[in-house]
């Protein structure tokens, strides 16, 4: 089993800060439909809620991530009864953190379970790790974890898959890594739609603080996800956008790779690059959430960069 370098000490403070205060739990009545047969239950720009996504086919239904926790999850099944009296025929989860599959085992046993391989294998190697570590965030995201048991995909793959709801198709990518190894993408193309997970995020700083984050690859698949040309985009967290919140994210990551490149290259050691360019990443993104992560991302492409 690899070794893991993964959410460090420093980290769970970072976190801890993010979190504090914050109710952990999805909230019930708050679903709206944002396209033809798609539905999201908002995060509510909470840190450790993501946005959750029910596609309603002819055949039944699939479910995008699950919130922290059986108990989260019971609250989107409950939404889904809301909408439609069909079954919840497939779930799949952007990746593997918490908050957004870690509810998986209350799904119905019929239900089938998606992931890409790299996924499942990130899950089997961290999952125990990164539970500990945000259950020392909080006592209320401690109880919603105690009871979880990590339930495994039925099917698994490498690159792409598809999905048949009866009227229409979803396509399920796989790109490698980026914020996680095992980062999914959900497209919809009758509907222009993807689901982002949190390699797209809308206003917020993203998070490398993975050592399997990769901000060069981050870049590529944003470009990736754009050259889709979805009409509608739904972020990991944050609001609902269209195909800006892309290209937004892509040139935030662009802006902090070429400004690190330039400072490498003079000769500018890791801390003078971080103390430099911190503060000019603030003022050029300052209606941007959590702004603790600018280090990681500095830190990556510093490590990555020629």
């Amino acid at each position: 089993m690899k070794c893991l370098r993964n959410f460090p000490v420093a980290t769970i403070f970072v976190l801890a800060g993010m979190v504090f205060a914050q109710n952990p739990l999805v909230k019930s009545g708050n679903t709206r439909e944002v396209a033809e047969h798609v539905y999201v239950i908002p995060d509510q720009r909470i840190n450790v809620i993501p946005n959750i996504g029910i596609i309603v086919g002819r055949d039944g239904v699939l479910v995008v991530d699950t919130g922290m926790g059986p108990r989260n999850a019971e609250t989107v099944l409950g939404e889904v009864k809301k909408i439609t009296n069909k079954p919840v025929t497939y779930l799949t989860v952007t990746h593997f953190h918490p908050e957004h599959g870690m509810g998986a085992q209350a799904f119905p046993a019929e239900t089938t379970l998606i992931y890409p391989t790299a996924q499942k294998i990130e899950l089997l190697e961290k999952g125990q790790a990164i539970m500990k570590e945000f259950s020392g965030v909080s006592p209320e995201i401690a109880d919603l974890l105690k009871p979880v048991k990590f339930r495994m995909p039925n099917v698994t793959f490498s690159d792409a898959a598809e999905v048949d709801l009866g009227d229409f198709t979803v396509q399920l990518f796989h790109f490698g890594s980026a914020h996680t190894r095992g980062d999914e993408f959900i497209f919809l193309p009758k509907q222009r739609l993807v689901f982002g997970g949190d390699v797209v995020i809308n206003r917020f700083f993203p998070i490398m603080a993975d050592s399997d984050s990769s901000g060069a690859n981050w870049i590529d698949i944003l470009q990736r996800l754009e050259d889709l040309k979805p009409a509608i985009v739904v972020p990991g967290h944050g609001e609902i956008g269209d195909v800006g919140v892309i290209t937004a994210m892509r040139e935030y990551l662009v802006f902090v790779r070429d400004r690190v490149q330039q400072m490498k290259s003079q000769g500018t050691s890791l801390g003078d690059v971080e103390s430099k360019l911190d503060p000019e990443v603030r003022a050029k993104y300052k209606d941007w959430d959590n702004p603790q992560w600018i280090k990681n991302a500095i830190d990556n492409f510093y490590g990555s960069v020629k």
